[in-house]
């Protein structure tokens, strides 16, 4: 059965898109609920009225009508997802995509036009926070690492004043020490919550954090002294980044470790082939060879050899950690930057039980 003009018409008033037709000289015949749905104007204000009163400027209705015509929007007479902008009646500009044709009469002669245009608003709006939420959780990565620099160097310089202080009254010294670490706190919290609210991936940190292997290492502890358990323990330490491999280096050896550091995988395939280590501690997000990469080149080298991993993103996008766990990972230091006495604590938990 053909369906009649009055059947078409309401099937098209069902659409939520912007469905407008014109006779030949460019006076709107048809006006759709969806348009005035977008627009605003009613189908009694705009039909009569001439097309260009859509669109902000008379030039803009010229280009649509001049790309029906051409050969660079899907062919003469017609125009595919040609982006456009139309106006509100409130004057707002909607950006839209317009796709539309002309309409010819038994003789081939030129009758009128119809487009349909989607309003692209909710589409950009979205596309704008997932930019946003890259840019966001990329920001989190890059100042999370010096955040566990500044940590690290904090405790550092703690064992340095009480150390030289001796039996002197330092408490004036460790309540500064105390106050930029919890301002390192404050921050990582912050940084937390911003990846939380533009991330659509948050819910892996909480599957993670819910398992027995994933180990978070952000809340702090009290300083304690050095685990006889590390005491000469060969650890490898992974990380593109400098400053977080220094001051783990410094940590650990302060704690009775000897320590090697390697500023991506491929380094650190070589120190495993030719060096034995107790334990390596790798970054996630690195470079040329990630920390999935590495583990399970790792297996193959030395399966018995325990790997621990970090990283300063608040949520594992890439997968990196559960792709790891699936192949035998058992341990995650999930979150920079670390608690310094919490990491010696799972380091030498770790060695024991792989021991055991």
């Amino acid at each position: 059965m053909a369906l009649s003009r009055k059947h078409l018409e309401r099937l098209t008033d069902r659409s939520i898109d912007i469905v407008v037709a014109t006779d030949r000289s460019g006076t709107i015949i048809y006006y759709s609920d969806g348009a005035s749905g977008s627009l605003g104007y009613t189908g009694d204000e705009m039909v009569g009225a001439f097309v260009g009163r859509l669109y902000p400027a008379l030039e803009e209705a010229k280009r649509v009508m001049a790309a029906m015509r051409s050969d660079d929007f899907g062919g003469p007479g017609i125009c595919e997802n040609l982006q456009t902008t139309l106006l509100s009646k409130g004057g707002e500009e909607i950006p839209a995509a317009m796709s539309a044709a002309v309409i010819y009469d038994d003789e081939g002669a030129e009758d009128g036009t119809i487009g349909y245009a989607k309003d692209l608003r909710e589409i950009l709006h979205k596309d704008q926070l997932a930019t946003l939420g890259d840019v966001a959780v990329g920001l989190s990565h890059e100042i999370n690492n010096p955040l566990a620099v500044i940590l690290n160097q904090v405790t550092l310089l703690e064992a340095d004043v009480l150390r030289l202080c001796g039996e002197d009254d330092s408490s004036v010294e460790e309540e500064r020490l105390e106050a930029i670490r919890r301002e390192v706190e404050r921050i990582t919290e912050i940084l937390e919550r911003l990846s939380e609210m533009v991330s659509s991936d948050q819910y892996e940190t909480v599957k993670y954090a819910d398992s027995r292997s994933m180990i978070d290492l952000s809340d702090k502890s009290e300083t304690r002294g050095p685990d006889p358990r590390l005491q000469g323990l060969e650890i490898l330490v992974v990380d593109d980044d400098l400053g977080i491999c220094g001051t783990m280096k410094e940590l650990l050896e302060g704690a009775g470790c000897r320590v090697e550091t390697a500023n991506d995988g491929r380094e650190a395939l070589k120190l495993l082939e030719t060096s034995r280590f107790d334990l390596m501690l790798s970054d996630v997000v690195m470079p040329n060879m990630d920390g999935h990469d590495l583990y399970l080149a790792c297996q193959e080298l030395h399966p018995e050899l325990p790997v621990l991993m970090m990283t300063a993103f608040h949520y594992d996008k890439d997968h990196i950690i559960k792709r790891s766990r699936l192949k035998g990972l058992d341990g995650v230091i999930f979150k920079k930057p670390v608690d310094p006495d919490r990491l010696c604590e799972v380091i030498a938990e770790t060695v024991e039980r792989h021991a055991s």
